[in-house]
């Protein structure tokens, strides 16, 4: 087979691929939930080889099925309770579909007007349904840009601190003092990764201390290392603040940060990668608390808990000219009269890397399917299966829980009566590592003052009261064989 599909040939196996993907959403539960394959598995039912001619579409289809999907952890099966969310729709995945088809490559705003526009007006969207500050919408200084993760929007975050800090000149010269960025024990690993991409460097990151119980980063002690670490020539950079961490979702008190942030002048980023779309619902809104003091960035990712499928972070600054004054370049060969007039957005000046994708078309596809009742809908579902969950952890006696459980994550250990710390740790991973290798369900684990506590993460749109139910049976179970 030679040449291009044609337009006939796309409808016939698109048609097959989108009832591909139909059939397995509705037979996705049948699924071990965590992959069963060994390293090694998928290479060796793959050809070492490309084809020499080109092949039908339905052997890439056979191929899927025999090769492709034994190797797939199910992040849409109602028994992933795993790190967080990586929620998927059909109204996503439909709009994913029309940025594919529609080809566009969204560097500027001249190379595709809907592709900069629509983004715009829906991160506005998102940010009214968020209630976010008003400093945060397109219409004055600031404004939003979908980045493809909170990672992504960290290193942008620290480029753009960075150059207020020095007025470019890391930018223009290279880092030639020592430069600091504050964050907590707590905090995403990304933030210590974009401090070694920016030129930081991991050792001047500062691990700021937290509240024993709570987690959350001890305002007071940022204030006594701002003050230590300027008083011995480092130039602080930027503080960032987590409101739901990885581990437990954890909140910082971020009002008190950014006061802390104000009176010595640096820039604070606030990571809310996964609790922050909570604020849908109004009664979560206290999420948002503090952001309407000195918060100079802000992300979520409606890729978690949004029903937006990957990649597709929200990402918004208080004041754009930071961000767009450490990244844009304008070579002769991306001139022209919309950019210079200065009247449009390029977004490849709000990101990493030149080209852009489309991905404005999944999350307007979802806001526009579901409204804001359909996703506070989703949003309260998890915060009432996980509030369940609890409550049944708590009654039970051979279980501990972290009180500490306010969105779709539950962190708990059995309690393992008489074991050394160090065994008990051991008894609790074999524990995940048997209910992992069941089919059933798939959890992850943290540890929170030296000892091991089992996460379970509820957030997948298929996952009801009957999952959560069988899930907590079969650990219980479990744990009482391990016992």
């Amino acid at each position: 087979m030679t040449g291009h599909m044609t337009p006939e040939e796309f409808r016939r196996y698109g048609r097959q691929v989108v009832d591909w993907i139909a059939d397995y959403q509705e037979k996705v539960e049948s699924y071990p939930v965590l992959s069963q394959a060994r390293p090694g598995d998928v290479l060796a039912g793959l050809p070492a080889h490309p084809p020499e001619r080109g092949e039908g579409f339905e052997a890439v289809l056979a191929d899927l099925d025999r090769v492709v999907l034994p190797g797939i952890t199910h992040w849409q099966h109602p028994g992933f309770f795993a790190y967080f969310p990586a929620n998927a729709s059909g109204p996503a995945i439909l709009g994913d579909l029309l940025s594919a088809g529609l080809g566009v490559q969204g560097m500027l705003w001249a190379t595709s007007p809907a592709c900069t526009e629509l983004e715009t007006r829906v991160l506005d969207w998102l940010a009214e349904l968020l209630d976010l500050p008003a400093r945060f919408r397109s219409g004055g200084a600031g404004g939003g840009v979908i980045q493809d993760s909170a990672s992504g929007a960290a290193l942008v975050a620290v480029l753009a601190a960075l150059h207020r800090a020095d007025g470019g000149a890391s930018g223009r010269d290279g880092i030639n003092r020592r430069h600091t960025l504050y964050i907590s024990s707590q905090t995403h690993s990304s933030m210590e990764k974009a401090a070694r991409v920016a030129g930081i460097g991991a050792g001047n990151v500062r691990v700021v201390d937290t509240d024993p119980g709570t987690l959350a980063m001890d305002p007071a002690r940022l204030e006594a290392m701002l003050a230590a670490d300027a008083a011995a020539g480092a130039l602080p950079v930027l503080v960032c603040a987590t409101v739901g961490t990885t581990s437990t979702t954890a909140v910082d008190p971020v009002a008190a940060i950014g006061e802390v942030c104000r009176r010595h002048g640096v820039w604070l980023h606030v990571d809310a990668a996964y609790a922050g779309v909570a604020a849908v619902c109004p009664e979560l809104r206290w999420v948002n608390d503090g952001l309407d003091g000195h918060v100079d960035s802000y992300s979520t990712n409606p890729h978690k808990w949004l029903l937006t499928n990957f990649d597709c972070n929200a990402f918004w600054v208080a004041d754009r000219e930071p961000l767009v004054g450490a990244l844009s370049i304008l070579p002769e060969y991306l001139r022209n009269r919309a950019t210079t007039s200065g009247e449009v957005i390029d977004y490849r000046d709000w990101q990493i890397s030149l080209g852009r994708r489309f991905r404005a078309l999944k999350l307007w596809s979802v806001i526009r399917w579901y409204g804001a009742e359909g996703l506070r809908e989703h949003v309260r579902t998890g915060v009432r299966l996980a509030g369940g969950l609890a409550e049944e952890i708590a009654a039970d006696p051979g279980f501990e829980l972290l009180p500490h459980h306010p969105f779709g994550l539950v962190c708990f250990r059995p309690r393992w009566e008489g074991l050394p710390d160090v065994e008990a740790d051991a008894a609790t991973m074999r524990l995940m590592e048997r209910l992992n290798a069941s089919g059933d369900l798939y959890l992850t684990h943290t540890k929170v003052g030296g000892r091991v506590l089992l996460r379970m993460a509820i957030g997948a749109p298929a996952t009801g009261d009957a999952h959560v139910a069988a899930a907590w049976e079969r650990i219980r179970a479990e744990a009482a064989a391990e016992g």
